[in-house]
């Protein structure tokens, strides 16, 4: 996994201060982090395997990434839906 990705809102504008949390496929927490300003978070020294990543803050996001050394990054939007 590259050293940073970013959280998202629906509008596509950078979610300050969403809490990203990394799982490894044996459901071990390997870290939680904080975005920054820009909405963007890093988990560093990751080896290729697969992961869940969950992000936080808004109702919450998870998705699983398998890193196979040319994962670029994982970006996330978090929101609320629109009431229809």
């Amino acid at each position: 996994m590259p050293s940073v990705s970013a959280v998202q809102a629906q509008d596509g504008g950078a979610l300050e201060d969403a809490r990203v949390t990394l799982i490894d496929a044996a459901g071990n927490v390997i870290g939680t982090r904080r975005t920054s300003i820009d909405g963007s978070y890093a988990f560093t020294d990751l080896s290729s395997e697969q992961y869940t990543v969950i992000a936080s803050g808004c109702p919450p996001v998870a998705t699983q990434v398998t890193l196979n050394g040319s994962q670029e990054g994982v970006d996330i939007q978090l929101g609320h839906k629109e009431a229809q």
